[in-house]
């Protein structure tokens, strides 16, 4: 599903297939990208070079002679510096290339141009659940909350009572969620980790997504109930309903009025069905995990298409995990909306510097030894690569950890460079749909939280087939344009938020995927 299979009518620029061993991101470039494994000895013809050393898919290979210390260019942009001299069809990576800190001279707003929105009729539409406050889910699910990590085994057996046989008489009922947290006790009750805690809770249960939530203590945890109730503003209520083990008497009578207050809500839950509404009401987390070199030269940048044309359409978009971000800051401050919008990135940017200073974490730059085995060699090019999710409209907003998003258009939210975590700030904060890039393969995903799995390349789509839903790699193989393939990632978004499956989502996914930041360095 959504393999995006159909032949579309190639552009003019499509006419031959690229059939060379590599890919030249930009003219200026002095290094090019293998699109397969190149063994010493290669001749490429475009390049007039020969390879020295094998070279594995997704590295990078000189392409005319660097001398020590000049900076190596990828996307025209300086992205480290040669470590010694070398010449023409050198395999480049961390053995030859050095780390160095970004520019801190800022140009903010310089390239700030408003988008001309279409007019309403003109908006695309998708089918989505209106809620009384007038938000629209893409998903219409029933979760049951854990408060601590005490109530997971009452709460996860809740939700495994509502099999597929008993949700097949509430059509209109898409699941019934766990969500538990590995903590919720032993914290200190107003400390930073409580309040993060208990605002993606209630990020989560006002999500759009969700019909309804049943939220489940212990009873005597940190996390007490009525407190988080009254701090994050929740009130009780047919849709909303409160659970305490303790006062039950114990787990075998709370799972079983548990299984009754659910009961009681699907009927409801029910009665909302899917209606045509604008593509304005669509806010998209984006998440990329796993990359590979090729992340930055097919998915992400074709995903960025497909962010302009959801904006242009009055919809919403969230770049996070700016660890991830760190040395294309100066070019994003330049498209933001604002100075103060300018200053609140940078200014979220040098907390991230604080926070991680001293330890061995990506943001020094190293990255993982997953992105290392793709072809990417430091934290910059993995952040340009990144910030390519963005695509070229301005930035409309900075907000912080699971931040309720205000402004439509596109924001930028700080959160750790993990995944599930930054994924479930975003959910928290309002988003009804998630777009997870990929070029060395992830599993994520969420009944609650469609998710459209994008691979960067063809071998990955084509080796985890059962995860992935839509082949970037066609840019890379020089069977698609990067734009044929961002308007295809945009038709794929609007047929999720109407109802149809993600793999992830028909494999069940998204309550063992929910977890919440511990402050600490998880960068």
């Amino acid at each position: 599903m959504l393999e995006s299979d159909c032949e579309s009518e190639e552009h003019g620029a499509m006419e031959k297939k690229n059939t060379s061993p590599v890919i030249r991101l930009d003219q200026n470039d002095n290094i090019v990208i293998a699109r397969r494994s190149v063994p010493a000895g290669t001749f490429i013809e475009e390049e007039n070079l020969t390879v020295m050393t094998d070279v594995p898919v997704g590295h990078k290979i000189s392409s005319r002679r660097i001398c020590k210390d000049e900076p190596i260019l990828k996307y025209n942009t300086v992205i480290g510096y040669a470590s010694c001299d070398v010449e023409p069809g050198t395999h480049m990576h961390d053995h030859n290339i050095h780390f160095d800190t970004s520019s801190t001279e800022y140009c903010f707003c310089a390239d700030y141009k408003p988008v001309e929105i279409l007019p309403a009729e003109k908006q695309r539409t998708f089918m989505g659940y209106v809620r009384e406050n007038g938000k629209v889910g893409t998903r219409n699910c029933i979760c049951i909350i854990a408060c601590s990590n005490c109530a997971a085994t009452v709460v996860r057996k809740i939700a495994d009572h509502f099999s597929e046989e008993i949700l097949a008489e509430y059509p209109n009922v898409d699941a019934v969620i766990p969500l538990i947290t590995s903590s919720g006790c032993g914290l200190e009750k107003t400390g930073v980790p409580m309040t993060i805690l208990r605002k993606l809770l209630a990020g989560h249960i006002n999500n759009p997504n969700m019909a309804g939530a049943v939220v489940c203590s212990l009873g005597c945890e940190s996390n007490n109930i009525d407190a988080f109730m009254e701090e994050t503003g929740l009130q009780m209520g047919a849709m909303l309903r409160r659970l305490v083990i303790q006062e039950e008497g114990g787990s075998v009578k709370a799972l079983a009025r548990g299984i009754e207050l659910v009961g009681e809500m699907l009927p409801e839950a029910d009665k909302c069905s899917r209606q045509p509404v604008s593509v304005s009401h669509l806010k998209l987390a984006m998440e990329c995990g796993g990359s590979d070199s090729f992340s930055g030269s097919s998915a992400n940048p074709a995903l960025g298409i497909a962010v302009d044309m959801l904006v242009k359409n009055g919809g919403t978009a969230v770049l996070t995990e700016p660890t991830e971000l760190i040395g294309s800051e100066g070019a994003l401050v330049r498209r933001a909306c604002s100075e103060e919008t300018a200053q609140k990135l940078i200014d979220m940017m040098n907390w991230w510097k604080e926070y991680c200073k001293g330890t061995d974490s990506q943001i020094n730059g190293k990255v993982t030894p997953g992105n290392m085995a793709g072809g990417i060699t430091n934290i910059l090019e993995k952040a340009l690569g990144s910030a390519k999710k963005g695509g070229s409209t301005p930035i409309n907003d900075v907000i912080e950890y699971a931040e309720q998003i205000s402004k439509p258009g596109l924001n930028v939210m700080s959160s750790p460079s993990y995944d599930p975590v930054s994924a479930a700030a975003m959910f928290a904060g309002g988003c009804n749909l998630c777009a997870f890039t990929t070029g060395r393969g992830s599993c994520y995903g969420g009944q609650h939280y469609p998710t459209l799995k994008i691979a960067s390349n063809t071998q990955l789509f084509e080796h985890q087939r059962d995860d992935m839903d839509l082949n970037a790699g066609a840019v890379i193989d020089g069977d698609k344009t990067l734009q044929q393939v961002g308007e295809e990632i945009f038709e794929a978004l609007i047929a999720v938020a109407s109802g149809e499956k993600t793999r992830s989502e028909l494999f069940g996914m998204g309550s063992d995927e929910f977890v919440v930041w511990w402050r600490g360095v998880t960068a």
